[in-house]
């Protein structure tokens, strides 16, 4: 899929704000950990996303009823659902000098009841976007970085009336960040989310 970014050039795509705060001291030290092991910038952005992936819970599969939604939040309570993983993930590839973007999906929920917008990252390498899904595995999920062919968590399905949104997000796009910061905890989150962009 083609994504088109919605800010001109790279560097939006290397600044922190508010829920991309990659300058602060954890998310920092979070990425100095991460790249001591690291060969070069593909072998750090493959263990960012290993990292978000699998040390934070999403925090359905955990049960945690606490809403993060700042990148420096996130690593701090080691918890979040898609989103928040996603702006952890890219605030921690921004910090080491990796362009991040963000995108969504609109998928169906488990139960019919219904539809969601569910948080991507993509990463610029080899001079193109590439989406990442470091929602979190489970049973029935086995979402992996990829360069060549996407393995997100899952394909949205447009008989069910689920879409890729192609338009990559410089921040978070605004009814999710609305969301997320207004919510007092995760089963109000689930109520109030976007069911489309």
């Amino acid at each position: 899929m083609e994504l088109i970014q919605d800010t001109p050039g790279l560097s939006a795509y290397l600044a922190a704000g508010d829920a991309i705060d990659h300058r602060h001291s954890l998310v920092r030290a979070t990425a100095s950990r991460l790249a001591e092991g690291a060969a070069d910038s593909y072998d750090y952005a493959r263990a960012a996303f290993a990292f978000v992936r699998d040390e934070i819970p999403h925090s359905a599969d955990s049960g945690d009823p606490r809403v993060t939604w700042r990148a420096s939040d996130v690593l701090e309570q080691g918890t979040g659902i898609c989103h928040a993983k996603v702006h952890a993930l890219a605030a921690l590839l921004r910090a080491e000098g990796i362009p991040a973007g963000l995108c969504y999906q609109r998928l169906a929920h488990d139960d019919g009841s219904g539809h969601v917008v569910h948080g991507l990252v993509a990463v610029r390498f080899r001079g193109a976007w590439h989406r990442q899904d470091p929602r979190g595995n489970k049973p029935g999920v086995d979402a992996r970085f990829s360069l060549d062919g996407e393995r997100l968590a899952w394909v949205a399905d447009p008989e069910s009336n689920e879409m890729d949104y192609p338009v990559l997000y410089a921040e978070p796009h605004p009814a999710v960040l609305r969301a997320l910061r207004a919510a007092p905890d995760r089963p109000y989150l689930w109520k109030t989310l976007p069911t489309a962009l």
